[in-house]
């Protein structure tokens, strides 16, 4: 019996293509003394996913001839280890692949929740960087101004619905009229920009008449330029990712650091969502409340095969998507 799985072919240079992936059948996997198998049900599908082929990050660089990793969700169909049985559903660092094997040791016991993709989006790894970066890096108070950047992806839509459950104004930055209206009219929040539109940063500006006091930034380059002129003295700036860089081969920077930093004595910093794994608890029990309230609204993005996974990546880096993006490779567990 055989396993398919995706590679990287050629590291890319420029922007990313089908043509730097292929599909490959390699011997299924066999776990040994304290592994387990798993299959793969549905597959996270990130920027940062963009990110680890130009070098190493939090996590190696990933190179030509590799299976391309990502975070999923999996039944265990094997075990040979006492941590876990046989249809527990788990959250594993894995590979685009129908079946892999891992450490039972590294593999998360996850808690029943219906439906299952909302164990990647809202209480998964978008809702949780949203909560984690926003209220423990941003700290926003009732009544700032918020801004987020790349507000209509899988992090972005979280992060204003939760700044609009406490009391901030919420203005959003995306890429066309259409998602912008989604932004504004579907997840509530107060305004959004047009990032491709002519007169950003007068529109920007009109909508954040108060200034801004946190933004969370997706995207890097010239829309963080822009904020980082309209933020407030103490304010605080998010630095979640930067996916306007991860496709280029001539990224750019903002060209107002360090000098506003400085004079506004801004805060930078940047976090990864297992820097607060410790407080996951937390946030998934605000989450629900909020959810539960109808103050959060869940978008989810499924492409459906793991042959699809190559175009849904280079997909979500042309900003398709709208809320979290996953790959459904197989069925949920009856």
């Amino acid at each position: 019996m055989t396993n398919r799985q995706i590679i990287l072919t050629t590291v890319p240079e420029g922007a990313l293509g089908p043509h730097h992936f292929e599909l490959t059948e390699a011997p299924m996997p066999a776990p040994a003394q304290g592994e387990v198998l798993l299959r793969t049900v549905l597959m996270s599908i990130d920027a940062a996913n963009r990110s680890w082929m130009k070098g190493a990050t939090y996590r190696a660089a990933v190179q030509a001839g590799d299976a391309m990793p990502t975070y999923a969700i999996c039944e265990v169909v094997e075990s040979a280890s006492p941590r876990l049985s046989k249809g527990d559903v788990v959250a594993a660092e894995v590979v685009w692949a129908d079946h892999v094997v891992r450490p039972a040791h590294k593999v998360q016991k996850l808690p029943p929740v219906q439906p299952l993709t909302h164990l990647l989006s809202v209480y998964g790894i978008a809702g949780k960087t949203a909560f984690h970066g926003l209220m423990q890096v941003g700290q926003p108070l009732a009544g700032e101004t918020i801004v987020v950047s790349a507000a209509a992806g899988s992090v972005g839509g979280y992060v204003g619905q939760i700044g609009k459950a406490l009391g901030c104004r919420v203005v959003g930055i995306a890429g066309g009229a259409e998602k912008c209206a989604f932004v504004r009219d579907e997840l509530g929040f107060d305004d959004c920009i047009d990032y491709r539109s002519t007169g950003m940063f007068k529109a920007l500006r009109a909508a954040c008449p108060d200034g801004v006091d946190v933004y969370f930034d997706n995207v890097g380059g010239t829309v963080l330029e822009t904020v980082l002129g309209l933020m407030n003295e103490r304010g605080r700036v998010v630095c979640c990712g930067a996916i306007s860089q991860y496709d280029t081969d001539t990224p750019t920077g903002p060209r107002n650091l360090p000098g506003v930093v400085v004079v506004k004595r801004l805060r930078m910093e940047g976090f990864i969502v297992m820097d607060f794994a410790r407080d996951d608890a937390k946030a998934m029990r605000a989450l629900q409340a909020w959810v539960r309230a109808g103050q959060i609204k869940v978008t989810e993005d499924v492409v459906e095969g793991l042959e699809n996974a190559p175009q849904a990546l280079i997909g979500l880096l042309n900003g398709e998507n709208r809320g979290k993006r996953m790959v459904r490779v197989g069925p949920d567990p009856t």
